[in-house]
């Protein structure tokens, strides 16, 4: 058992996402057209296609929208480049953050994460400087009333499938792999159609930290909630026990 429940920080995400789903539409909008650049529009030969396009449909994007953006991604006159980049900070009470961009101007999104920590009194670190406190992890998160199978099918299902690691929680199980054996693990989930409330590599942190210091929360979040209203960000992740 976990300590730390993955599942609601998943749910609060979509509560959040739901409530702003311009934001959402625009991110999946740009990881589509950047999985499309990079292995091209066929989502039977590009897995990491096939994962954004389920991500989308689990984000009720509609299915003429993702098709409208695999073909514009496709078409000849689409020159916009997207790089990904990477900054990683401090927040209040001893927190540590990565943030994850898109972005077609990296000027721009410097000076807006740049900001967001200012406002809440975090500070942008160098490159590494908090990363080491995290694994990146293939995480597949189900919730218990979606799914049929008991703990013990689903934990030897995944592990059959090369996963590193089953834990099970109040409301949902929790299945973690290495990032390079995540697509196995995915597809064996996805083929056996085990419903997924979540599957994505991410940045998991190895120690979570307490905030008892209701200044501190308040700032801390008023972070988060600045880089979450930022188009270009595309993750955040926080050893915060929230």
């Amino acid at each position: 058992m976990s300590g730390h429940s993955k599942f609601a920080n998943i749910k609060h995400k979509k509560e959040k996402n739901d409530a702003a789903k311009g934001k959402i539409f625009t991110i999946l909008g740009r990881e589509i057209a950047v999985a499309v650049k990079e292995g091209g529009p066929d989502v039977n030969n590009n897995f990491k296609l096939a994962t954004v396009v389920q991500k989308a449909k689990a984000a009720n994007m509609p299915n003429e929208t993702i098709e409208r953006g695999i073909k514009k991604a496709a078409g000849a006159g689409n020159d916009v480049n997207y790089e990904h980049v990477t900054y990683e900070g401090y927040g209040p009470g001893g927190t540590a953050i990565i943030v994850e961009a898109l972005t077609d101007n990296k000027n721009r999104t410097a000076a807006n994460v740049r900001s967001a920590f200012t406002k809440g009194t975090g500070s942008i670190g160098t490159q590494g400087c908090v990363s080491f406190m995290f694994d990146s992890k293939g995480q597949i998160i189900i919730d218990k009333e979606e799914c049929e199978l008991d703990a013990d099918t689903l934990m030897e299902k995944a592990l059959d499938a090369g996963a590193d690691d089953f834990n099970e929680e109040e409301d949902s199980y929790e299945i973690l792999t290495a990032p390079e054996a995540f697509e196995a693990v995915e597809k064996a989930f996805s083929d056996a159609k085990i419903p997924m409330a979540s599957a994505e590599v991410t940045m998991i942190p190895q120690n979570y930290v307490d905030v008892t210091d209701p200044e501190a929360v308040k700032l801390l979040t008023r972070i988060l909630d600045l880089l979450d209203e930022d188009d270009d960000v595309q993750n955040v992740y926080t050893n915060w026990n929230e």
